[in-house]
């Protein structure tokens, strides 16, 4: 039976770009801080990078194989069953991790293809249970797609059901608000 998300194609993205406004300033996740104290370059900010990915089909085909492939390798565990710890924030070197880790390895391998990482921003959402959650938002000139280790699909961020919390800025080592619900403080679940 084949994969849903190797069905996915770029003509079935929305012809009309979705993007999630920002509203200011935002406080990181605490997690986030200590990571980029540890992994400076996956957090430093080239604002000469563009701020936007444009989707060809190859491009398209890079995302979801990089998706599904990191999504399949990792085994999901919180940083409570794994190092004891409520959040921890790194590239799941040990073969598992949470939410978050995922993202930050996606990230990571589709910088290294070639994406701009200034277009591609950790977020914080709150998931379908009311917890705190992480994915990535890849912003694109189709609109903002988000990466999830919970499916394989790449999807429009309006069709995920999550609300959407803050993400990492694109002009600065900072974050930025996407809404006014409050933020978690953990982004610890699998």
């Amino acid at each position: 039976m084949p994969n849903l998300a190797s069905a996915q194609t770029l003509a079935s993205l929305p012809s009309v770009a979705s993007t999630i406004s920002t509203t200011g300033a935002a406080r990181p996740i605490s997690a986030w801080v200590t990571f980029c104290e540890t992994y400076a370059a996956e957090c430093a900010v080239n604002v000469s990078e563009p701020a936007t990915i444009s989707l060809t089909p190859g491009v398209w085909n890079t995302i979801v194989s990089v998706n599904r492939r990191v999504n399949k390798s990792i085994r999901a565990v919180t940083d409570m069953e794994q190092l004891g710890l409520a959040d921890r924030w790194d590239l799941a070197e040990s073969g598992a991790g949470d939410c978050e880790d995922f993202q930050l390895l996606k990230r990571k391998l589709l910088a290294e293809a070639g994406l701009p990482r200034r277009a591609m921003r950790m977020t914080v959402v709150i998931d379908e249970k009311g917890e705190g959650h992480a994915v990535l938002t890849l912003i694109t000139d189709r609109g903002d797609l988000i990466l999830d280790n919970k499916t394989n699909s790449v999807l429009p961020w309006r069709q995920t059901g999550y609300t959407f919390i803050k993400r990492e800025s694109q002009s600065a080592m900072a974050w930025v608000s996407l809404g006014r619900a409050a933020s978690p403080v953990t982004t610890a679940n699998r």
